[in-house]
């Protein structure tokens, strides 16, 4: 009995020098895991690649790195590999089952990184939110909203979503919608909103200018101007002219109606 509790103490202590060693090589593993990308990430080489694919190889990467380590920890407990894969293998296919968004959020981005409909910096639009794409990680994109809030969107909703990309183009087209009195005169109306974009210090200066009455509303007549402007400063260029245009209109006498309704009593 003696030799029994011997043997069974011994064999404690051997598999608790394992678990330390195992435990170990997992803290100093992730350690030099975390040290190891950082370096790579400062890396010339690495700089030179586009930053959408830096911060989505990188979180790949960081996966992989780890999940050798925690193999590394498996096998220093004596288990054996074939053991491991098999059971990795089972639980693989047993969390693919229950985790298929996460999957899908993988596809979606391997997805993204292949077609790119947008890169880091881009500024996009997903029809729920929209804001410049500071992060494409391997589960998911980060956007950060005009407003600075940070929104986490899975890559896999992303790549099954209609995405508008507005950096996409170096220039958009602005137009600006105003509506006038119907006893002003269109001439007039048209030269005013006209000298008013010719103004506009963000207008590109060798795209056309377009001034046309638009449609006969029901209180006013409604005119469009159309400009086109770097991409970059569209809004701005949109609220610059959107501010003169009202001081032109104002400045001629062009009165901006009210919504109207014309009242007949029958006698």
């Amino acid at each position: 009995m003696q030799k029994i509790f011997s043997e069974m103490g011994d064999n404690l202590v051997r598999f608790g020098i394992k678990l330390l060693l195992a435990i170990l090589i997992i803290v100093v593993g992730f350690k030099l895991v975390n040290f190891f990308m950082k370096r790579i990430k400062k890396g010339k080489g690495f700089l030179r690649i586009e930053k959408s694919s830096q911060t989505f190889i990188s979180s790949v990467l960081t996966l992989i790195l780890k999940i050798i380590v925690l193999f590394t920890a498996i096998a220093e407990l004596g288990i054996p590999t074939s053991t491991i894969i098999a059971v990795v293998g089972s639980a693989g296919l047993a969390l693919g089952l229950a985790l298929q968004g996460g999957l899908s959020n993988i596809a979606g981005g391997v997805m993204i990184m292949i077609f790119k409909p947008f890169k880091v910096g881009d500024f996009v639009d997903t029809h729920a939110d929209s804001g410049i794409v500071k992060e494409i990680n391997i589960f998911h994109t980060v956007l950060n909203t005009y407003d600075n809030r940070l929104v986490v969107i899975p890559n896999g909703t992303l790549s099954n979503s209609t995405i508008v990309n507005y950096s996409s183009m170096k220039s958009r087209l602005l137009d600006v919608t105003v509506t006038v009195d119907y006893k002003s005169d269109i001439d007039e109306v048209k030269q005013v909103l006209r000298e008013v974009a010719k103004k506009c210090k963000y207008r590109l200066p060798n795209e056309e200018i377009l001034v046309a009455l638009k449609e006969h509303g029901e209180s006013a007549l409604v005119f469009t101007t159309r400009v086109w402007v770097a991409s970059d400063d569209y809004w701005t260029a949109k609220f610059d002219i959107l501010e003169n245009i009202k001081k032109a209109l104002d400045e001629a006498k062009i009165n901006i109606p009210y919504p109207q309704l014309d009242v007949h009593f029958d006698k």
